[in-house]
């Protein structure tokens, strides 16, 4: 951008495309009509070609060049509204708590890459954490207690506003003793009838199916004999020896547990943050700019200043 445009100019600009008109325009910014002609024909000698025509009675209309800034003008400027008005509620300390979702499925490190960068972003702003499973979470966001959450993959994308935001390899959670540990990869052709632990299919049924699709893609059956509800209870069954799990790779492991990568497979934790459509806390949309940039990373993020500073800003509801 020339170093003359300034965000008025946009605006000028904006409201002369969309009157028609300079005069129009001009009662519109609550500025002079000679004033606002002024600054675009300053902007259009800086920049070296014209953004608008003067078409006599046919009023004014934008260049080519000047549609294609104008269709920047017109995202831009919203931003610059909706950044300085939350600035304002930073400063004013105004700023509602984000209430977030999450499964127990979502591993920690997600959720702490979260608080960074939301700390990071908007210092001395609250979190609150409620965890649940997929469908209660989803409930609560349906009914507006929720802002937003972070869930593991399949979500419906034609009722949510869903985004991507990680994976992490699948792997194959077994006892230390056990006599596949001296492997260095795992054939789950090889171990298919072993796997018998697997998460509560009515607490995401999506993901179940996805799951079972993927094991019937490979030929085999899933044999599902012991469900659990959360990560902890998955261990606690491998660990009692009720049969092998497949399990996110950055979970935490008890102790007596090790984990072998799946040989020849790519299989993936899938998560999104997830919003519903219509309900809109004031720091969701820079969130959301922030996601579809960078995601979350299957690793934690460096903290920034602010985060260090305010540890104490995750609060954990229910």
């Amino acid at each position: 951008m020339s170093d003359i445009v300034e965000f008025r100019h946009l605006e000028y600009l904006v409201a002369i495309a969309e009157r028609r008109n300079f005069s129009k325009a001009a009662e519109h910014v609550l500025r002079s009509q000679p004033a606002i002609s002024h600054q675009i024909k300053m902007v259009e000698a800086d920049i070296g070609y014209p953004l608008l025509v003067r078409d006599g009675r046919n009023g004014v209309h934008p260049t080519p060049a000047g549609e294609f800034v104008l269709a920047w003008a017109r995202v831009i400027l919203p931003q610059k509204k909706e950044t300085f008005r939350m600035a304002k509620a930073i400063h004013d300390g105004t700023v509602p708590p984000l209430r977030m979702g999450f499964s127990s499925f979502v591993n920690s490190f997600l959720l702490d890459n979260f608080r960074l960068v939301y700390q990071g972003m908007f210092p001395d702003c609250e979190i609150q954490l409620s965890g649940a499973d997929t469908q209660h979470v989803l409930e609560r966001l349906e009914a507006g207690t929720l802002d937003c959450a972070l869930l593991p993959m399949p979500i419906d994308r034609d009722r949510w506003d869903v985004r991507e935001v990680a994976h992490s390899p699948l792997v194959i959670c077994m006892r230390s003793d056990d006599a596949l540990s001296t492997q260095v990869q795992v054939d789950i052709r090889e171990v298919a009838q072993r796997l018998k632990v697997f998460r509560d299919p009515e607490l995401h049924p999506a993901a179940h199916a996805r799951l079972s699709e993927m094991f019937s893609e490979l030929g085999i059956d899933l044999h599902l004999a012991s469900s659990a509800a959360t990560p902890a209870d998955i261990q606690m069954m491998v660990k009692q020896g009720y049969g092998l799990a497949l399990i996110d790779q950055l979970w935490p492991l008890d102790a007596g547990l090790i984990t072998r990568p799946l040989a020849g497979l790519k299989w993936t934790a899938d998560f999104a943050f997830v919003t519903a459509r219509g309900q809109k806390h004031m720091a969701l949309m820079f969130i959301e700019r922030y996601l579809d940039e960078h995601g979350l990373g299957d690793h934690r993020k460096q903290p920034q200043p602010a985060a260090v500073r305010h540890p104490k800003q995750l609060t954990l509801v229910g």
